[in-house]
């Protein structure tokens, strides 16, 4: 009974998530109103963190429950931000990046393919899927061997093409100053310590030998 009300809460927050994308894509506010959306969202993410990790460390046996909520909170102050700055990066074109707008598709589409593959290569070795299904292994081959985090730095990089295909500097700038911090932060304060809970020493192990972000060799 209680996995069945798990999915119907899921199924909710999922429906609501998308909800709020479609929203914030067509929805029409003003400059400051959407100043504050795109501003706001990542800085509320670093309580959010915080606070998840808080009641984490209290009670690890709702470990799932609680990611569950923290996963959609944090989705949800990021996303819709995404949006935003999506959908009104034309308004951002003060500060061009004299880039020719061809080299930045190709870098959004090969980081793009990135990103595919770090959710393919979760899907396959964790049995998981990001914001959907929490991973029932421990994913530690393919590019999880390389680095913790290639999920994150394939999405940060992918964002940043985006700004260079955007040719603005501002949605660059966005994606340095705010949402990326937001996202590390997130990671290094909640999702670390929530693998550590369900994986225990076998995360850990793994945590010692693989950096958090950027790619190194696998040790033989």
């Amino acid at each position: 009974m209680r996995h069945v009300i798990e999915f119907l809460v899921r199924v909710t927050l999922l429906a609501f998530i998308c909800f709020a994308f479609w929203w914030a894509s067509v929805v029409s506010q003003s400059i400051v109103k959407n100043l504050s959306v795109m501003a706001g969202g990542p800085l509320v993410v670093f309580p959010v963190a915080w606070l998840g990790r808080t009641i984490l460390d209290r009670n690890q046996t709702a470990v799932c429950l609680i990611t569950m909520f923290v996963h959609f909170a944090v989705g949800f102050l990021v996303g819709v931000p995404i949006v935003r700055a999506f959908v009104t990066h034309q308004d951002w074109s003060d500060w061009l990046i004299p880039v020719p707008s061809e080299i930045g598709s190709v870098l959004v589409m090969v980081t793009g393919a990135a990103c595919f593959l770090t959710v393919a290569n979760l899907a396959l070795k964790g049995l998981g899927a990001p914001g959907i299904v929490l991973s029932r292994k421990l994913a530690v081959e393919w590019l999880y061997a390389w680095t913790r985090n290639p999920m994150v730095l394939a999405a940060l990089a992918w964002f940043l093409s985006l700004g260079i295909w955007f040719r603005s500097l501002l949605f660059v700038l966005w994606v340095l100053v705010l949402f990326t911090p937001a996202l590390l932060f997130f990671v290094k304060v909640y999702e670390e310590r929530e693998l550590e809970v369900r994986f225990g020493p076998s995360y850990l192990e793994y945590k010692s030998r693989t950096p958090m972000l950027l790619p190194k060799r696998p040790r033989a």
